[in-house]
């Protein structure tokens, strides 16, 4: 473990001066594709579809009898779900440009490394996740095999490279960085660990926030338009005509073996 123990203070001890301008300039120029997408995918986004996808038993155990409120509860648990992956794509873009900037990282052409770069002799290869509760023990134990099939392929080409696993995550904290196989950095470390800048991780927030306001509030009247539509078409085709919902039905369209008609 003492190659282990090295590794992880060498990187504070040998900081790149990476211009913050160019990370400012970066985020405000791209963080616009992160908010049109969003608006993009909620304008496709369909009432039946969602219905599909969300689980109607719990809707029931909550005792949510109003349409309106089962038809804001989905939208909203797929809006949420939406944007996270959305902006976890649009963080992992950041980050790689920050490395390239920093330590000319790339992409990795490797199944299930999300970034390679070298630094102090070491080929560094990471897995990006955005906080550090992202996964169950199947998941992580996936990346662990991503790490161990990574570092056997590129020590095929160079036997003497000294290849190092790291799985990075964008924010929060882990009081034990050093796993089995892997190390974990998290928040401010993995930004100064990526860039070798201690403050990164603050820096980037106030550039996140360009253009935020005017871009919500495209979003909110898109959202305001598809609750409007969503809720008169729920009541159309899943309450009864006294205005019931009709949980019979809806379970079927949901889960049953052939897919209940609507009529």
């Amino acid at each position: 473990m003492g190659y282990r123990t090295a590794n992880v203070t060498s990187y504070k001890n040998k900081m790149n001066n990476i211009d913050q301008k160019i990370v400012i300039e970066y985020v405000r120029e791209h963080i616009g594709s992160f908010h049109q997408q969003r608006i993009d995918c909620l304008s496709k986004l369909k009432l039946h579809d969602v219905l599909k996808r969300k689980n109607p038993y719990l809707f029931r155990v909550k005792s949510l009898n109003v349409a309106s409120e089962i038809v804001k509860g989905i939208t909203d648990a797929h809006i949420s779900s939406n944007e996270e992956t959305i902006f976890d794509d649009w963080l992992e873009g950041l980050v790689i440009f920050v490395n390239e900037k920093a330590y000319g990282g790339r992409k990795s052409g490797v199944s299930g490394i999300d970034l390679e770069f070298d630094k102090d002799f070491i080929r560094y290869i990471v897995s990006i996740k955005s906080g550090p509760n992202w996964g169950n023990k199947s998941q992580i134990d996936k990346m662990k095999r991503d790490f161990a099939t990574a570092k056997k392929t590129l020590l095929t080409s160079n036997s003497k490279m000294n290849v190092v696993a790291v799985n990075g995550c964008c924010y929060g904290k882990d009081k034990n960085p050093v796993k089995d196989q892997y190390f974990k950095y998290c928040g401010q470390e993995f930004w100064e660990f990526i860039s070798g800048d201690p403050e990164l991780y603050c820096k980037i927030i106030e550039p996140l926030g360009h253009n935020a306001i005017e871009k919500n509030e495209d979003f909110c009247r898109l959202y305001a338009c598809r609750l409007n539509c969503f809720i008169p078409e729920f009541v159309k085709d899943f309450c009864k005509p006294d205005g019931a919902i009709n949980w019979e039905k809806l379970v079927k369209y949901n889960s049953g073996k052939i897919s209940a008609t609507l009529n």
